[in-house]
């Protein structure tokens, strides 16, 4: 697993949660507050935004294996960064017609108590949002937990495929040496059988020579 994405992938989860907090206080607060606080949300997306590019990137720059998991994550953060841009443009148009609401307000023409329901409303739909996202944050870090364990088991695969192939080449220079030996061994052999040969032969020609020499004594004499 990359480091540099994971330090990428550490800050936009952190960058999105706090967006998450920041628009469920933003869709309770009402004039200039809420306008600085949306101001904080923008920051906080292009932040975020450039957080997803640098992550595609670097995925994209790593082997297969790796990079498929890694754009599988990324797909998942792009999709929980609309939704969040989607968000703050709800709010935006929300405080838009915040003037003209509290005007309705003051008439008498809305009633408080929906106005309360409508708030408890968005909270709860901005909770369930924070839940999910924090729920697809675990999923994407068992998966990566996952795939660290199967790479670590790759790699100990290797390593024991590595020790046997040492041992085998180990075990054939073994041989090598054996036969090496057994030639010297022949040779020496073979020498030895050569000289006793030329020595036999010698033998035999002195006694040969040695009884030709004693018959003609005996017939000169």
């Amino acid at each position: 697993m990359s480091q540099v994405f994971e330090g990428y992938e550490r800050q936009y989860c952190e960058l999105s949660a706090n967006s998450t907090r920041k628009c469920t206080s933003a869709s309770v607060l009402d004039g200039e507050l809420r306008k600085q606080k949306l101001s904080e949300i923008k920051a906080g997306l292009d932040d975020a935004d450039a957080l997803i590019r640098k992550m595609d990137l670097e995925a994209r720059s790593l082997q297969p294996s790796i990079k498929a998991t890694l754009l599988a994550k990324l797909r998942e953060y792009k999709n929980d960064l609309n939704n969040l841009k989607t968000e703050v443009k709800r709010i935006t148009s929300a405080n838009a017609n915040q003037a003209a609401r509290d005007e309705l307000l003051e008439s008498g023409m809305v009633d408080s108590t929906m106005v309360s329901a409508d708030q408890r409303g968005r909270l709860l739909m901005s909770t369930e949002r924070l839940n999910q996202s924090t729920d697809r944050i675990k999923e994407s870090r068992r998966v990566m937990l996952e795939t660290e364990e199967l790479g670590v088991s790759i790699l100990q695969d290797l390593h024991q495929q590595c020790q046997s192939l040492l041992h085998a080449h180990k075990t054939l220079n073994g041989v090598d040496d054996n036969i090496s030996g057994s030639k010297k061994i022949l040779t020496t052999m073979s020498r030895r059988i050569s000289r006793n040969k030329w020595i036999i032969g010698s033998i035999i020609a002195a006694l040969v020579l040695a009884i030709l020499f004693i018959l003609y004594f005996k017939l000169t004499h």
